[in-house]
């Protein structure tokens, strides 16, 4: 067992009798091939609540402080975590995301680039939709609908992948692909709110 799978198996043991997990549309989930999968950001937990409820081992974007943490730093590149510089174009994370999809893995983003303090859905930023658009993964939505309360149920769900062909092809901006992702993501909250 590889220090991912392990961790995994912990933290799912130690969030699971806090919060009652509600898994929908993990069928949805390619189980091959590059995935990008785009959520909302509501808490810090976000991340490791995504990364134990996939059904394949998710790589994320964190932000370049996290890897400053002594011990912390250590251990996210084996919890397949890599730094990305916030509020600036980062050509080595992009390149490490774009590397990661070809590769036919999954590479998790929050396309808000930080959570909402309102729980509400903020604007994307135009990261998701250049790696939508500049590879030929999967785009699968998620939303993650809380609250982080003990003892209440928090639901994960996974959308239908994207079909991406007709902005691919029309060679579309990063900015309206992301639009286009979050209105996905919007629509997989109202309906199953």
């Amino acid at each position: 067992m590889n220090l991912y799978s392990f961790a995994k198996a912990v933290v799912y043991g130690a969030l699971k009798p806090v919060y009652r997990f509600e898994v929908i549309g993990r069928e949805h989930f390619p189980s091959d091939g590059g995935v990008l999968l785009c959520s909302n950001h509501i808490d810090n937990l976000d991340p490791p609540v995504v990364g134990i409820n996939a059904p394949r081992p998710v790589h994320f974007m964190a932000k370049e402080e996290l890897f400053k943490v002594p011990g912390l730093g250590t251990i996210l590149p084996h919890l397949n975590a890599f730094p990305v510089k916030r509020g600036m174009s980062d050509r080595e994370a992009l390149r490490k995301g774009l590397g990661t999809l070809k590769e036919g893995k999954v590479l998790g983003l929050f396309p808000e680039g930080t959570r909402s303090k309102t729980g509400q859905l903020g604007k994307g930023l135009a990261g998701a939709g250049f790696f939508a658009l500049r590879s030929e993964a999967h785009v699968v939505p998620c939303a993650i609908i809380g609250p982080y309360k003990a003892f209440s149920k928090l639901k994960v769900v996974y959308g239908k992948p994207i079909e991406m062909k007709e902005l691919r092809e029309r060679k579309a901006s990063a900015e309206e692909t992301t639009e286009f992702i979050m209105a996905e993501i919007r629509k997989l909250i109202e309906e199953n709110s």
